[in-house]
């Protein structure tokens, strides 16, 4: 399929800017894939989609503050540093983006925190914006990690142009986070509470979980009116045993497995055995998903609203199939749903 496909007119106003006032408060647009029928209901409704079980798997990456403000050495020059991804643990080497990349140069020094807690040297330019730095430290390697969670700002999507607040530090971050390397939220898991889990409990649903550390690879922009020469950034996963036991076992017993999210999809499509069923597995994905693809393992899933011409969006039309999706996006602007990071959802069965 072509890039412009994927085009819809998306009101500007539209774009979440703040979560909803409760995680499972906010809409759920229900897509039935074979009939195409959609529902509008309150995410808390989802329960009434599956039975005993039934099988949920959710992505448990948890996002770290990887958003930093600091100064270039001599000219005090504000600048911003994005933490993108750790190179190596021993030496707190760091692939990072930049802003305004013009004046980070190689062999500058940054320094962040009121007193120079942290200072990091550019050591190689990898990108326009990309470029990787190594930080100066010399405590313990906990106390590293300590800082930076003190220094940091929750890393919002660029759309949202405010400061983060101490709400974002808890609303972009789901229930199941438990394994810090995300630097953006798996999203479609900001809707569920405590509360809805317990209720999934009760009726017999089970959850799992999967890790997929999400990068700003996920969100990057197709520029390509081909898709299949589009290539997705590599992100690390993984899928343990007892997630892999759990969704063979609902696969074997004809039961719903629901991907809790397009991160989730990728990694359990990811780690797919000669006979379709789920492997234990952990490694890196560059998997782009588009129409048409046959999906091996989920047969339901939860994701967000989309925005246009993005690769998120491309796996849900997948998904749900081209027509089926890109009725209900028409639907959902006409009923002013709220789209992106803290939008509302979509349940496709």
């Amino acid at each position: 399929m072509k890039l412009s496909q994927f085009k819809f007119d998306l009101p500007q106003d539209l774009l979440a800017m703040h979560p909803a006032e409760t995680r499972d408060e906010s809409r759920l647009l229900v897509l039935h894939k074979e009939t195409g029928e959609i529902e509008h209901k309150i995410f808390k409704d989802v329960v009434d989609y599956f039975d005993e079980g039934d099988v949920m798997i959710a992505n448990d990456t948890k996002v770290f503050p990887a958003r930093l403000y600091g100064n270039k050495e001599k000219t005090g020059a504000k600048i911003e540093v994005f933490l993108l991804r750790e190179l190596n643990k021993d030496v707190h080497l760091w692939d990072v983006l930049v802003d305004p990349a013009r004046k980070i140069r190689v062999g500058n020094k940054l320094y962040f925190g009121e007193n120079d807690e942290l200072v990091a040297e550019v050591i190689d330019n990898t990108t326009s914006r990309g470029r990787t730095i190594k930080f100066i430290w010399n405590h313990e390697p906990e106390m590293f990690y300590e800082t930076i969670n003190k220094l940091g700002h929750t890393p919002l999507p660029k759309y949202i142009d405010r400061e983060a607040t101490k709400e974002d530090a808890e609303r972009y971050q789901t229930i199941f986070a438990k394994e810090t390397g995300a630097v953006a939220a798996p999203t479609a898991g900001l809707h569920f509470t405590h509360h809805l889990l317990k209720r999934m409990e009760l009726k017999g649903i089970d959850v799992g979980t999967t890790t997929l550390h999400v990068g700003l690879g996920t969100f990057r922009s197709v520029d390509v009116e081909d898709l299949t020469k589009h290539k997705m950034d590599s992100e690390g996963y993984t899928i343990p045993q007892s997630t892999a036991d759990l969704v063979n076992n609902a696969l074997d017993t004809k039961k719903r497995v629901c991907a809790i999210g397009t991160t989730t999809v990728r990694s359990m499509e990811s780690a797919v055995t000669a006979s379709n069923r789920l492997k234990a597995h952990e490694g890196w994905t560059d998997k782009f998903i588009f129409p048409p693809y046959e999906f091996k393992i989920p047969n339901a899933m939860i994701t967000n609203m989309h925005t246009p011409e993005s690769t998120l969006l491309m796996m849900t039309c997948a998904f749900g199939g081209y027509e089926n999706v890109m009725n209900a996006y028409e639907i959902a602007v006409k009923e002013k749903y709220r789209f992106f990071s803290y939008g509302d959802a979509m349940l496709i069965i």
